[in-house]
């Protein structure tokens, strides 16, 4: 018998899968997630606000120092300057940005400041009280936040109430 050759049969090899595709989407995954979590946190800006209510002994500055700003509404904006019954600074509307109120604060700070070092107490410039609305929105608020940053004041205070003489003076403008 001849013996014939013997037949070489190859190996065959199991399934093989590809994952270069899927380390593709899985690394476009993780880059969009990143992103997303980066756009979705909240902005927010600090803000310290006491924690004693109305009883925190706060110091008088005297009315010369005090600048009240009432928010209303269609972006109104009215200043003044002491105790609205005896204003140092009779009110006055003013506009939102460089040369309204920034200006404004910027001056009566500065002449404050230049008060206070003649007196020997230096650093004492004045104290913003900003008075919302509730007809005033957000971005108003926001706003004159930003605008104390700018100029640099840093002793200012958000307040809700309204003497009578104020709720006037809103009703008439």
């Amino acid at each position: 018998m001849q013996q014939l050759p013997k037949k070489v049969r190859s190996k065959k090899l199991g399934p093989k899968i590809d994952l270069t595709a899927m380390v593709s989407v899985s690394f476009l995954l993780i880059i969009f997630f990143m992103v997303v979590t980066e756009l979705a946190k909240p902005k927010t800006l600090d803000l310290s606000m006491p924690d004693c209510g109305d009883t925190c002994g706060l110091r008088c500055y005297g009315e010369n120092r005090s600048v009240t700003i009432l928010l209303d509404d269609n972006n109104k904006l009215i200043v003044y300057i002491g105790l609205l019954a005896y204003p140092i600074m009779a009110p006055k509307n003013l506009n939102y940005g460089k040369e309204g109120i920034r200006k404004e604060l910027l001056i009566r700070n500065k002449s404050m400041l230049e008060y206070s070092s003649r007196r020997g107490k230096p650093g004492s410039g004045i104290t913003v009280i900003i008075k919302p609305t509730k007809k005033s929105n957000y971005g108003n608020l926001v706003d004159i936040l930003d605008e104390m940053k700018i100029t640099g004041i840093n002793s200012y205070a958000i307040a809700n109430d309204f003497t009578p003489e104020e709720t006037k003076l809103l009703a008439s403008n």
